[in-house]
């Protein structure tokens, strides 16, 4: 069993910004309550006639112009979404055909914020398998779509976006450049985040999330570290699901990645659910703030109440 390794990064969001001015033009709310509350600045919207599966297909398209690969060298789409509106064809199958592929295995997974870290372990160990060379990994999501738009607690929250990575088998004798992963959920709380009814409607108990995020999560993100044999204070950046920048700065804080750059792009992007990791992972490599072979922590979390997190070396 070969080691994999990500060897590209893409992202894309919809051209519409939504401000926090015009959220209040919409709901009780203002500017600032919004950013002392959350942090969130702005976020993009999709327009009503573009799907998730197209903006998974936008950042697949970057992905693999990065790498220098074409649609004929992907052997697995996974996409991770919570957000598509059909059963079949799936959204990965969707992006497939959107690429022009021919035969790839396609699958969707669906672990709501969790989604991409989850669908990153699964193409690890696919390629650990044999069973494919080369993974299409991306997180995508239109949150936007779900959004009950009178409601001030979660329409301020949302945006839409996705992120993608090329995963592919590590030379031999070279370093693994995706560590294990450390998955679980908290089922008695799957009800804190929730995507449901018809139409389905985003709801979520924002301050039982936050308790458990703040309270529970830096341990298990310490003991990711520790899987992936890398001290906290050897990090270059903590990527963690992109909630709530009171969540994320806290716990950053907790884990003790003193040396890291702390991925904050819930300030321009909002909660793009599994994008939020990639999105802002690509951001930082592309900004130039993470270089190549950096180790970077991983760590999603949200509905279910599902959580997974690794080591992966920035490509």
């Amino acid at each position: 069993m070969t080691g994999s390794r990500i060897t590209a990064l893409g992202h894309y969001q919809p051209a519409a910004v939504l401000t926090n001015e015009y959220l209040a033009g919409l709901v009780d709310t203002s500017d600032e309550w919004i950013r002392s509350r959350v942090g969130i600045e702005t976020r993009h919207a999709a327009a009503d006639d573009e799907p998730v599966d197209e903006l998974a297909a936008h950042a697949a398209a970057k992905a693999l112009a990065s790498a220098g690969l074409g649609p004929q060298d992907i052997d697995m789409v996974l996409v991770a979404t919570s957000t598509a509106i059909d059963r079949s064809p799936n959204t990965a199958a969707r992006v497939a055909a959107r690429l022009g592929m021919e035969s790839p295995a396609v699958m969707d997974v669906n672990v709501v914020c969790a989604g991409f870290t989850h669908a990153l372990a699964t193409a690890d160990h696919t390629v650990r398998a044999g069973a494919a060379e080369r993974v299409l990994v991306i997180g995508a999501d239109k949150m936007t779509a779900v959004t009950d738009w009178t409601d001030r607690t979660t329409c301020v929250l949302v945006g839409d976006g996705a992120g993608a990575a090329v995963v592919e088998a590590a030379p031999d004798g070279e370093r693994p450049g995706i560590g294990p992963v450390l998955w679980g959920s908290v089922p008695s709380m799957g009800h804190a985040v929730r995507i449901e009814g018809t139409p389905p409607v985003f709801a979520q108990e924002g301050q039982a999330v936050y308790r458990w995020a703040t309270t529970q999560l830096p341990p298990i993100a310490r003991k990711v570290c520790e899987r992936g044999g890398v001290r906290p204070d050897e990090l270059a950046a903590v990527v963690l699901h992109q909630a709530n920048l009171r969540i994320i700065e806290p716990v950053a804080q907790k884990i003790g990645a003193v040396n890291a750059i702390i991925a904050r792009d819930v300030v321009e992007s909002g909660n793009t659910s599994a994008a939020s990791i990639p999105l802002a992972l690509a951001k930082l490599a592309e900004r130039g703030e993470i270089s190549s072979g950096d180790p970077v922590l991983l760590f999603g979390f949200g509905g279910n109440l599902s959580y997974a997190g690794q080591i992966i070396r920035c490509p």
